[in-house]
């Protein structure tokens, strides 16, 4: 009985808005009649658009007026220097369909990005640039040299590996470790270059390119075999170096680099790869021509090493005609990769080309002799832990 009592009362209130709906236009009726009897026109409804909405023209008002607000702001920040913090003020306001419109205004004082535009806009620092300028030129030969910036670089840590290129130790473990044979020119670069098992086009066509990149290079598929049944065959081939590159995801992730027949074997983490496509104003396709080589900043025993191995790769008489340079550039213990073409503009004027790819490794591990994960014996092991206790350390 409740519920039909409630079903009532329900559509009673249904029945009253039913009545009240056509009251409305009778009554709107009786008042235009009485009003054309008296002579008096009725005021006539504005004419909108269909879909027409005031609260949209009111969110377009407080929009614009938030914006002329951080414009405002802008000018202030730009106009005047000085120090301070950095703040934030978030407004929010109602946009069209529902739509939220965030507006940020950020008071950026002393901001390290506006640092040289403050400098400039202050009178006093550009009155003390201009004198120091004035007294340097003054000077001339006699000046002090100028100050040099405090960097990551400049300031590392002493490291008792750094290589003495006149030390005599030095000149006897180069002149008999693995890699003597092809500094003596006794042997010729040969390269096996392959991939993980089932790899996928990215990984393959980093394989391709680097093959373009290093000379006397060949590209073979893995077809699942182990690296340790692959590298016997390799000597047996007069392969002189060993290159697999590893995936994860579609990606390449990995790098390892084993020299034949008696190691060493580096294993690096890759990553930031670009391939020739993924290079903005590349140039065109490499020419067959044998690239330089250049190996920046390998300064320890470890760093000596690596850039041997690297060298390796290349045959030794460069081929200039090409004006192809392929670039090994150590900074933080990250390898940058990085494959130029010398474009001569005039005889005094020389710009550079990248042809590509492009990748950057980290040195997880060298190994003594050829691959061998469970029994190899590691010369050097990246502990993250143990080793990374300082940002101005480094480790090659």
């Amino acid at each position: 009985m409740a519920k039909a009592g409630h079903k009532s009362g329900g559509s009673g209130k249904k029945a009253l808005k039913r009545k009240a709906a056509t009251e409305e236009p009778q009554e709107a009726a009786v008042a235009e009649d009485g009003a054309t009897e008296s002579g008096v026109q009725p005021p006539k409804a504005a004419a909108f658009p269909p879909g027409f909405s005031i609260s949209e023209i009111k969110n377009k008002q407080r929009r614009h007026l938030m914006f002329t607000r951080w414009k405002q702001q802008q000018r202030k920040v730009r106009g005047g220097g000085g120090s301070g913090r950095t703040h934030a003020r978030f407004s929010f306001r109602a946009g069209v369909g529902g739509w939220w419109c965030c507006v940020v205004v950020l008071h950026m004082r002393g901001h390290p990005y506006l640092g040289s535009r403050a400098a400039v806009n202050n009178p006093e620092k550009l009155a003390a640039k201009k004198k120091l300028k004035k007294e340097r030129e003054a000077l001339g030969d006699k000046a002090p040299p100028k100050p040099v910036p405090k960097t990551i670089d400049n300031q590392r840590v002493y490291d008792e590996t750094i290589v003495d290129p006149n030390d005599e130790e030095v000149a006897y473990d180069e002149a008999t470790d693995e890699f003597a044979s092809y500094f003596n020119r006794q042997t010729s670069p040969k390269i096996l270059i392959t991939t993980s098992d089932r790899p996928h086009g990215r990984t393959v066509r980093l394989c391709e390119q680097l093959s373009t990149v290093i000379p006397n290079s060949h590209v073979y598929y893995r077809r699942g075999l182990a690296l340790k049944k692959i590298i016997p065959q390799c000597i047996s081939r007069d392969f002189t170096d060993l290159i697999v590159i590893n995936e994860d995801r579609k990606t390449p992730n990995g790098l390892i680099l084993s020299h034949l027949p008696n190691g060493p074997t580096a294993h690096f983490k890759m990553s930031s790869v670009r391939l020739r496509k993924e290079i903005k104003r590349r140039g065109k396709d490499p020419t067959e021509h044998i690239p330089e080589i250049i190996l920046n900043n390998f300064t320890t025993r470890l760093g000596h090493s690596i850039g041997r191995m690297f060298a390796s790769l290349f045959p030794h008489n460069p081929q200039f005609i090409g004006r192809q340079v392929a670039t090994f550039h150590n900074q933080r213990d990250y390898i940058f990769f990085r494959f130029h073409r010398y474009i001569f503009k005039s005889e005094k004027k020389v710009g550079i080309q990248e042809l590509g790819p492009r990748f950057t490794l980290k040195l997880r591990s060298l190994q003594k002799g050829t691959f061998d994960s469970k029994y190899g014996e590691y010369e050097w092991v990246h502990k993250p832990r143990e080793m990374d206790t300082s940002r101005r350390k480094f480790h090659l």
